[in-house]
């Protein structure tokens, strides 16, 4: 038996092939909105454990952006974006405190 997925028909009818290719695109800009995503809340997550505090601010406010955009276009929940916010949010909030 071969192993991987099976191969793909070709849709017949014009509307199947034009949403097979419509679906390649929306794929990659998915894919990439995704990437932007996970690299943003990454960046801040890494500034809070170096304990720099204005690298930690910035990143956060860049942060939140991404992740509104990114749940206003319905590629995540928008509960999920809520919540990595406030967990990012009291993470950055208890470094500031430490450093005062």
């Amino acid at each position: 038996m071969a192993a991987g997925k099976p191969k793909k028909k070709n849709p017949r009818l014009a509307s199947g092939r034009k949403r097979a290719r419509q679906n390649i695109v929306l794929n990659a800009a998915n894919t990439s909105l995704r990437s932007k995503y996970r690299t943003a809340v990454k960046n801040v997550e890494k500034a809070v454990l170096a304990g720099d505090k204005e690298k930690a601010t910035s990143a956060f406010a860049l942060m939140q952006s991404v992740v509104d955009t990114v749940a206003d276009k319905g590629i995540f929940h928008k509960n999920k974006a809520a919540r990595d916010k406030s967990r990012l949010s009291v993470k950055v909030k208890a470094l500031a405190q430490a450093a005062a």
